[in-house]
C-alpha cells in the first residue's frame, strides 16, 4: 500500500498480501467504532482490508486514500458492492486534505512508504474530529532487516547502482518512542505505540517481496532490467527465503 507517488502492481498485490490482510484484521479489532462513523483508510492500497472495515460500518461510510492510481482501480473494482459507501481517491498523504473532519482514521502496512512523519501526523490530525481515534500499524525500526539489506546490495550492482545513485531509501520503519513524540507534537493524546515481530514464509517468495516491497525500486529501472533486479536481491536473501517483520502499533487519539 503506497502512501507515495511509487505506482505498484495492484493485482499482485491483492493476490499475494494476505499476511498484511490477517495483520490488519487484528488492528481493526482495536479501533472503536459503532457502526455510523465515517473512516478515513490512509492507504487503502486495493481494497481488501477497506472492506474489512467497511463490513464494520453497516451505516457508516469510508474514505480511501492511496498515493498509487494502479491501487485506487483496483480498489474501485473490488469494493464495487460498497459503491455507496465509499469515496476512494489518488492523494499523497503528505498533502492530505477532507472536506469534513472524519471520525476515526486507520491505516495497515503504509506509513513506512511516507518519508516525513511530522508532517504525516500533522495533515491526519487535520483531517479528524477532536477525540476521533487513530490506530495503525506499519513497519518499524528492524522491520525486513535481511530484506532491506539484500535490496541495498543488489542497488549496488554495476549494473543497477546508477539508477540508484544519490537516490534516498523509500523506507521509515520508526521506533515506538519518537513515533509518541511526533504524534504529541501534531495534537494527538494518549498516544502508545509498540513493536510486535512477525515471521512470514510465503508460498511464493519472489512474488511477494517484488509485490510487497519493491515497487518503488522497479518503478525507477527500465523494464528490461526489472526482473534481473528481484532475481539479485532473492539471491542474496538465506535460503529457504522468509521475511521478518516488526510492525509499528499506533493508537492515539485526536485532542
Amino acid at each position: 500500500m503506497a502512501g507515495g507517488a511509487a505506482e505498484w502492481d495492484a493485482a499482485a498485490y491483492h493476490r499475494l498480501a494476505k499476511p498484511q490482510e490477517e495483520w490488519a484484521r487484528q488492528v481493526l479489532e482495536r479501533l472503536p467504532l459503532s457502526g455510523a462513523e465515517t473512516v478515513l483508510d490512509a492507504g487503502c492500497g486495493s481494497g481488501g482490508v477497506t472492506r474489512l472495515l467497511l463490513e464494520k460500518l453497516p451505516e457508516g461510510r469510508v474514505v480511501g486514500v492511496d498515493g498509487s492510481e494502479a491501487m485506487i482501480e483496483a480498489a474501485r473494482e473490488n469494493l464495487q458492492p460498497y459503491a455507496d459507501r465509499v469515496d476512494l481517491r489518488v492523494a499523497d498523504l503528505l498533502k492530505l486534505q477532507v472536506e469534513e473532519p472524519v471520525d476515526a482514521v486507520f491505516s495497515n502496512a503504509t506509513f513506512h512508504w511516507v518519508p516525513d512523519h511530522d508532517l504525516l501526523f500533522k495533515r491526519l490530525r487535520a483531517a479528524m474530529k477532536e477525540g476521533a481515534p487513530l490506530v495503525a500499524q506499519c513497519g518499524g525500526i528492524g522491520n525486513v532487516a535481511e530484506f532491506a539489506a539484500a535490496i541495498e546490495a543488489a542497488s549496488h550492482l554495476p549494473e543497477f547502482a546508477p539508477t540508484f545513485e544519490g537516490w534516498p531509501t523509500p523506507y521509515n520503519f520508526a521506533g515506538p518512542k519518537e513515533t509518541e513524540a511526533r504524534l504529541a507534537a501534531a495534537g494527538f493524546a494518549e498516544a502508545r505505540c509498540w513493536l510486535e515481530e512477525k515471521l512470514v514464509q510465503p508460498e511464493e517468495p519472489r512474488a511477494f517481496g517484488a509485490a510487497a516491497g519493491l515497487a518503488p525500486h522497479l518503478e525507477r529501472l527500465p523494464d528490461d532490467q526489472r526482473e534481473t533486479f528481484i532475481d539479485a536481491v532473492m539471491d542474496r536473501l538465506e535460503q529457504p527465503i522468509s521475511y521478518r517483520y516488526v510492525r509499528l502499533n499506533i493508537d492515539a487519539r485526536a485532542s
